[in-house]
């Protein structure tokens, strides 16, 4: 008798918390607040280069060497982490807009089931989602730690569990370095840029948009091989 193969489907990976929210600024501002109570005066320049891609505590354990600061990294690692998911949570409400709605219901009328991750509270985020199509259209507790971005193990663990094949999804991301660990899992990406992320390199992505907008569905769907 002939093995059984799984049956993939084509899908949709939006990293909503640094696309659909301008998560980078938001979590460089929290950074900011909680790094002044160590005596560290975070900059966009230190922060790309300590903290930008690698995990919370790796990241502000090397941040504080780097500075010869005395405090414990971890305690702020952990409680970054914290307020930046508590952050998220709040903003999920009023940050999905129409335009990000019509992205979705434009995909799920093709069979294309979309996958938003998010480090918040996702009976929240499932609750925002109300009247999207709740077969196609997923809610997806993220557990990364990394600073700014999700990382390629990230991008699968995201597809596995809801019966989607990374080589056959694409990645919406927020950072260049989300769009380079999207490609790395396997995906292929669509590039959300905000001002905060800008100076990044987006190479590799197939589109590099402001917004996540109804319009943007013709692109993934090109990128799928669905038009």
């Amino acid at each position: 008798m002939a093995e059984s193969k799984m049956k993939y489907i084509r899908g949709v990976v939006v990293e909503f918390d640094f696309t659909v929210l301008d998560g980078a600024q938001l979590l460089f501002d929290i950074a900011k607040k909680r790094l002044a109570q160590d005596g560290i005066d975070l900059t966009i320049k230190l922060e790309a280069k300590h903290l930008a891609g690698g995990n919370y505590q790796g990241g502000m354990t090397e941040l504080f060497n780097a500075l010869e600061n005395k405090n414990d990294p971890a305690t702020t690692a952990h409680e970054l982490a914290d307020a930046f998911k508590a952050a998220v949570t709040e903003r999920i409400p009023t940050a999905i807009t129409q335009g990000f709605k019509d992205f979705i219901t434009a995909l799920n009328a093709k069979g294309i089931k979309v996958v938003v991750a998010s480090r918040g509270n996702v009976e929240v985020l499932q609750k925002a989602l109300e009247g999207l199509d709740k077969e196609l259209c997923v809610a997806y507790q993220e557990s990364s730690t990394t600073y700014g971005n999700c990382k390629w193990d990230a991008w699968r663990r995201a597809c596995v569990p809801n019966g989607l094949h990374e080589m056959l999804s694409v990645a919406v991301a927020g950072s260049g370095a989300g769009v380079k660990s999207a490609l790395v899992a396997g995906l292929s990406a669509i590039g959300v840029v905000h001002p905060h992320t800008a100076y990044q390199d987006f190479g590799g992505s197939d589109v590099v948009v402001e917004s996540i907008e109804a319009s943007l569905a013709d692109t993934a769907l090109r990128m799928l091989h669905m038009d």
